[in-house]
């Protein structure tokens, strides 16, 4: 049967069927493809969302990451409080006298000698040092020296400072003794001292904690 569009319609309306004319607007596929893609664009956008959620609120994977980062912070603190330190005999000091009384630096370099530090220079101080040096002693070294041979050394000399110089050239230390000198520590005491710090295996100003 022909295709018959009324006159006046303007191409809305067409005639179908065989019995009588039935009249409708033509169907827009386009418009149902979209409506579907957009609905299952938006159900997508939702799981997605809620995914999202369930992570924020159960911790997601970053309970495994926590978990590891402190598992690798207490190793490291572990290995850090393992420091090997020197014996007395591994150590050469460098005694000076930096007050006007006479052969204190003799006098102390044959007691530590005794006590099994190696010795190198002894006399009187340099004039950084010289007549300055108000407490019992000074303990002069290279970074390197600072958590290991100076705390060594640190034992025989109660209240003695600690410094080290970046210019201190080789591995020996210097003790450049001070007014407030009076006597090494007692031996006994720098004994029990030395077993102290070498059970320990970390020198009592141990480096600042790691924060985990």
């Amino acid at each position: 049967m022909s295709m018959l569009t009324p006159p006046g319609m303007g191409g809305q309306y067409r005639i179908t069927g065989d019995k009588y004319p039935r009249m409708r607007p033509p169907r827009r596929r386009g418009r149902l493809a979209f409506a579907v893609l957009a609905s299952v664009a938006a159900l997508g956008l939702i799981g997605w969302g809620t995914l999202q959620l369930i992570d924020v609120f159960t911790g997601g994977g970053k309970k495994d990451a926590a978990a590891g980062t402190k598992a690798d912070c207490r190793t490291k603190a572990q290995t850090a409080a393992v420091v090997a330190l020197p014996r007395p005999g591994d150590i050469t000091v460098n005694v000076y006298n930096a007050t006007p009384r006479g052969g204190l630096a003799k006098d102390t370099a044959a007691e530590l000698k005794k006590r099994g530090f190696r010795i190198g220079h002894v006399g009187n101080a340099t004039k950084e040092f010289d007549k300055k040096v108000k407490g019992t002693g000074v303990l002069l070294g290279p970074a390197s020296a600072l958590n290991s041979s100076l705390p060594v050394l640190a034992t025989q000399l109660t209240g003695a400072e600690r410094r080290t110089d970046a210019a201190h050239k080789g591995a020996d230390v210097d003790l450049v003794i001070g007014d407030g000198f009076r006597n090494l520590t007692a031996r006994a005491d720098a004994d029990r001292a030395l077993t102290t710090l070498a059970k320990a295996g970390q020198t009592p100003a141990a480096p600042k904690k790691k924060h985990c």
